[in-house]
């Protein structure tokens, strides 16, 4: 049963007198369900509460926190079909795409669980005195990875499971002990109060102290910015908006106390693909990018968004089996009518630009918030001179910039924003005369692909996702797989302190059998 209300711990409430629905763009309706926004008093009680857990939560081992991220899986899995058709309503997505994040969402806090259980990740680092040493005898030092405090986590719109309540963000959080308190996201707030339930009851049949789950309901923006203000608050997780990402960055570096924001924003994705690959495959590639770019309605972070070519035969034919390709394409509903609208406004905008020519765009009549697909073409110099270009179009949309040679390729590559993924497509090992632009696009991405399509994550312990700013506000750290762990924790030191009172991690006699930096060999032996 959905309440549309707040979760404070473990507790529902509804002391807001701000009320508003959530949208189903594929019926192009509001749902039933009456959402309740939290109120201030609200807010500060969910992270008095979550403060208070930390204290206990933090001190927990790895096996007791593992045992609680799978029981959340567990009880969202007991949720069904009813959470997979909430979803669907308030997202307009199909049941095939909720099943399939749902299932990386459980895989997500499966993996974390493994993770923190196996307990090498806190990175533990072992220096044993020397008292003999001359002329100044060294100390004792062990060193770990210790909890930051409470975390707030943002839903994100475009993935209403796998990095929203129960996602990504909050399974690092969770797993490095820090209580966790979602904003959640308002265009599918029914569907995380459901998930949020699930926490809860995991929580409480693991014996977890009250606070280390809060859900806190908002249509604007009021809420999130008192959770990131609030002296409570040690660290942020968001994906979304370079505007909205960056208010929230600016807004936690202004507090008395400045927290880490990590935030994944946006990208345009350049595909590379090389002169021969284009000579010899120029048909197959454009109807795999004509795939790519539709995949989701475009609203994929990692959406081709930009494609690189120096001018020849085969780019002419790429770009114009791309076209015939792209409107072949059924259209499909976005997350929202806002999404939609925004989708319409820069697409528009970027049409109007002097020099830009739209190679293919969908004309046939669509659904109400279904998203007409469009591909369009510019020279090298007119990207290189209008920065409106450079800008992420959020939906089925994608440039294709036509280089007059590898050097001017090059050069746009080196002045692009930070970036999610790169991409390089190449035949007959034309790659390897291309080392220039292989490293001005390392030097701009997060992760660069060889022969495929950005879109996909995989969820495994490589996988970068992140990149210089403005893909991410720290492109040090990944916001998908087990690593993303690191954003939420900080090194600890111990000096000189008696054995017994160490935690287990940095115990001489290593009860944990984890592996270990003790005196610059890594072991897993006791000392």
């Amino acid at each position: 049963m959905i309440t549309g209300k707040n979760y404070i711990g473990n507790q529902l409430s509804a002391n807001g007198n701000k009320t508003f629905k959530t949208f189903n763009p594929l019926l192009n309706i509001e749902n039933q369900w009456e959402i309740t926004e939290a109120s201030t008093n609200e807010v500060d009680e969910a992270a008095a509460l979550a403060t208070q857990a930390f204290k206990t939560y933090s001190k927990l081992s790895g096996a007791k926190k593992a045992t609680f991220l799978r029981a959340i899986a567990d009880e969202i899995e007991a949720l069904g079909d009813e959470l997979l058709q909430v979803y669907s309503s308030e997202s307009g997505l199909p049941n095939g795409r909720a099943i399939g994040e749902r299932g990386r969402t459980l895989g997500q806090l499966r993996a974390f669980a493994n993770h923190i259980e196996e307990g090498n990740w806190v990175d533990a680092s072992i220096d044993t005195a020397q008292p003999e040493r001359k002329p100044m005898p060294k100390v004792d030092l062990r060193k770990m990875n210790v909890a930051l405090g409470p975390v707030v986590v943002f839903g994100a719109s475009n993935f209403p499971f796998a990095f929203s309540t129960a996602g990504g963000d909050t399974a690092a959080a969770l797993a490095a002990g820090c209580p966790v308190i979602i904003k959640s996201h308002p265009m599918h707030a029914a569907t995380g109060e459901m998930v949020s339930g699930a926490v809860i009851r995991a929580a409480e049949k693991t014996g977890m102290p009250n606070g280390v789950f809060s859900n806190l309901n908002s249509s604007g923006i009021e809420v999130g910015q008192q959770l990131v203000e609030h002296p409570n608050v040690k660290a942020v997780g968001f994906t979304g908006s370079i505007r909205g990402g960056r208010a929230l960055y600016d807004l936690a570096a202004k507090r008395e106390e400045p927290i880490p924001v990590f935030a994944e924003m946006g990208s345009i994705n350049p595909v590379v693909i090389l002169p021969q690959a284009l000579r010899n495959r120029a048909d197959a590639i454009a109807k795999t990018y004509s795939g790519s770019i539709t995949l989701g309605t475009g609203q994929f972070c990692t959406n081709p968004g930009l494609i690189l070519g120096v001018k020849s035969e085969g780019l002419s034919k790429f770009v114009q089996t791309l076209a015939e390709e792209i409107v072949k394409v059924e259209p499909s509903c976005m997350l929202h009518p806002n999404i939609a609208g925004a989708y319409e406004f820069n697409k528009a905008n970027a049409i109007s630009q002097n020099g830009l020519e739209v190679l293919a765009n969908y004309e046939a009549e669509v659904k109400p918030n279904h998203a007409r697909q469009v591909v369009t073409t510019v020279e090298g110099d007119t990207f290189l001179n209008n920065p409106t270009l450079h800008h992420e179009v959020f939906g089925p949309f994608s440039l294709v910039v036509q280089c007059k040679d590898e050097a001017q390729l090059e050069e746009i590559i080196f002045n692009l924003e930070g970036q999610l993924t790169g991409t390089i497509i190449s035949d007959d090992n034309e790659i390897e005369s291309s080392s220039n632009i292989v490293s001005a696009l390392q030097n701009r991405v997060g992760r660069i692909i060889f022969n495929g399509v950005p879109t996909g994550v995989e969820v495994c312990p490589s996988m970068l996702h992140g990149g210089p700013y403005p893909a991410s506000t720290d492109s040090r750290f990944t916001a998908v797989g087990v690593d993303s762990i690191k954003r939420f924790v900080r090194p600890f030191s111990f000096q000189d302190w008696p054995n017994q009172l160490l935690p287990d991690e940095l115990k001489n006699e290593n009860p944990l059998g984890i592996l270990r930096n003790v005196n610059g060999k890594l072991s897993n032996e006791t000392i």
